[in-house]
């Protein structure tokens, strides 16, 4: 399960240019990021598998910044881990989303693939949407703002 869905299930949650300076190591906020991966116009889109509250619902792939790691290092590990693919990190994407009651806050990065097709390794499908695509599927109530953010990107 990705760590997204891990405060999704009950939280909302959201994020703007990649963290390549300090590494994460406040134990008191835990910082979750996400992809927004763009490509001839279009985003891609993760639908969840699980857990039940949350299957169905869709998502950008991403996951917990784990001690010792940067935001993109993280982001790029949990690419290759849920995707199969290799990505470039860009800039941020809105604003920080807070999560679970204030113990995590979710941020979300442009990115673009490096090398691979993404396949869906932790999820039901994927889809490429356009702006003009993008509220045609349930979005998690954390990803809303980002994707509101996104026709700006496309």
């Amino acid at each position: 399960m990705s760590a997204v869905a891990e405060f999704s299930a009950h939280e909302q949650h959201r994020g703007s240019a990649p963290d390549r300076s300090p590494r994460h190591s406040s134990p008191e906020i835990r910082v979750i990021v996400g992809a927004a991966i763009v490509g001839d116009g279009r985003v891609l889109a993760c639908e969840r598998a699980e857990p039940a509250e949350t299957a169905g619902k869709w998502e950008f792939p991403g996951g917990k910044v784990e001690p010792g790691e940067t935001e993109e290092e993280a982001l790029i590990r949990e690419c290759e881990e849920e995707l199969g693919v290799t990505i470039a990190v860009g800039p941020r994407v809105g604003e920080d989303v807070m999560l679970g009651h204030g113990r995590a806050v979710l941020r979300i990065y442009l990115a673009t693939l490096l090398k691979g097709t993404p396949e869906p390794l932790e999820h039901s499908q994927l889809k490429w949407l356009s702006a003009s695509e993008l509220h045609t599927v349930p979005w998690l109530p954390a990803d809303a703002p980002i994707v509101a953010a996104l026709p700006f990107w496309l």
